[in-house]
């Protein structure tokens, strides 16, 4: 089960303010690109779980995951998340060709896949061209924070993110930092792949 806090930053003014105050503490960014799948009848989205790949800086690394289950409440998200190491060029393979992931035989995320949604003859389908993001790290206050800007082809939406075994400590922690500072926020409602699937950014959202 993932838990983490995710509070959406309603600018593009809000993000450049966060992150000019977390400065100090930043580790490294990291550029991402999420593809997700599904089958022709969108039988993964219908029962609450999305199968991504998602590739790191320029390829350096691919992780497949499947998330199922999401609850968002009050700024706090819990998802069970299981993920798996793929070799990037495989990765690319079945960006392009998604049948094989379903080929993966060593791969467990597949196999679950596979009997738990009775994929039989339907198969995959890549949902286009995925969502970029920027991802700045940064260690604070004892937490890890991590500072989005995800591009979808219809918006871009922008947020942080904490994952963390004590959640309502690391809300009221990163709840205070915006408020001190003046940055405006709200709880997300839905996750990525939501927004994604809906097509359309959150209200509120604005350059």
């Amino acid at each position: 089960m993932e838990v983490e806090v995710k509070l959406r930053l309603l600018s593009s003014a809000a993000h450049e303010h966060l992150s000019t105050i977390l400065s100090p503490h930043h580790r490294h960014t990291h550029l991402q690109q999420n593809l997700f799948f599904d089958t022709p009848n969108s039988d993964l989205f219908s029962n609450l779980a999305a199968l991504r790949l998602r590739f790191y800086d320029l390829d350096t690394q691919c992780i497949l995951s499947l998330k199922s289950k999401p609850q968002i409440s009050a700024g706090i998200s819990r998802i069970e998340e299981q993920e798996e190491p793929l070799d990037p060029t495989l990765g690319r393979q079945c960006a392009a060709e998604p049948w094989r992931l379903l080929e993966i035989e060593s791969s467990e995320i597949m196999k679950r896949v596979r009997d738990e949604f009775n994929l039989g003859e339907k198969g995959l389908i890549c949902l286009g061209g995925g969502v970029r993001n920027v991802r700045a790290v940064y260690d604070w206050n004892g937490l890890k924070l991590e500072l989005d800007e995800t591009d979808y082809s219809f918006g871009t939406c922008y947020e942080i993110e904490c994952k963390s075994s004590e959640p309502e400590r690391a809300k009221n922690l990163v709840e205070e930092l915006l408020k001190r500072n003046g940055i405006a926020y709200e709880y997300y409602k839905s996750n990525k792949f939501a927004i994604f699937r809906a097509g359309k950014l959150p209200p509120g959202t604005t350059l």
